[in-house]
């Protein structure tokens, strides 16, 4: 096990909380400080931790690395990194991205606190993956010679233009319809299928960098044995219509479903500091 000791310039960043176990992780693994992450186990309940400068992850410097998206992005996948080999030999709770305590005693609070919930999480979750679905509507792109047009329309042909831009409205208006009954009859029948759904909310198209619009974004609980029909039922709802786009994302840890059956803790969002 990684030392975890914390110096003085130093906290701790917890990933998330496991039962005890014996098995390795997957070799290659690395936390934030480079690291394979730490172990820390306390009545029944083990925290798996890395060591992180003080400087970066203490409340005041947090708060400014929490706006820089490349930061927080890279912090984000390595902890999605540590959350993953976690899966591969136990049944983590993910906890929310910095979650950070003092020392091991801070460590052991925070154990201590969410008992509550990290046992029955523990239960609950294990044996079971979770999948992502986005559904996106995405309208064919005006070529550059019809952009030409649009920003320099001649009086003679005033009428056609105006038609035209009609038509393209009423083409978007028309996929978004698709995609919306889509993802309402793909949701429903995957609730069926899965022992959870969760819907989050629409992602940014300029944050994602996705093309389209994001209309169905929703995560699905699901026990390792039903796993492949989960997916082949997502397949059969691959649209063949134009502008309409499925994307399936996982298996992932249960991080939209570690909070609780009632609890709205999802994927998105999970950005903030715990300290102990």
């Amino acid at each position: 096990m990684n030392d975890v000791r914390a110096h003085e310039d130093e906290l701790l960043y917890v990933y998330a909380v496991t039962r005890p176990f014996a098995a390795a992780l997957p070799e290659g693994v690395r936390g934030l400080d480079g690291e394979p992450p730490g172990l820390i186990e306390h009545r029944g309940l083990c925290a798996a931790v890395s060591r992180v400068p003080a400087k970066d992850f203490d409340a005041v410097p947090l708060r400014a690395h929490l706006e820089d998206l490349d930061w927080l992005g890279r912090t984000a996948r390595t902890h999605e990194a540590v959350v993953a080999a976690l899966a591969a030999v136990t049944c983590p709770v993910p906890l929310r991205l910095a979650t950070v305590c003092r020392d091991e005693s801070g460590v052991r609070r925070l154990l201590d606190s969410g008992r509550a919930r990290f046992v029955p999480a523990v239960e609950r979750l294990s044996g079971r993956i979770e999948w992502g679905i986005k559904v996106y509507a995405q309208a064919e792109q005006p070529s550059p010679a019809r952009e030409l047009d649009a920003q320099e329309p001649r009086a003679a042909t005033g009428r056609d233009y105006l038609r035209r831009r009609l038509g393209e409205r009423q083409s978007r208006d028309e996929i978004r319809r698709r995609a919306e009954a889509l993802s309402r009859a793909m949701h429903a029948e995957l609730c069926e299928r899965a022992e959870a759904g969760r819907l989050h909310r629409p992602q940014d198209a300029r944050l994602s960098g996705r093309p389209g619009e994001n209309v169905l974004n929703a995560a699905y609980l699901v026990p390792l044995d039903r796993s492949e029909d989960f997916v082949a039922a997502v397949r059969d709802f691959v649209p063949h219509s134009e502008g309409v786009r499925v994307e399936l994302t996982g298996p992932w840890a249960p991080y939209s479903f570690a909070g609780g059956p009632d609890d709205g803790h999802g994927q998105e969002g999970q950005e903030g500091r715990e300290e102990r």
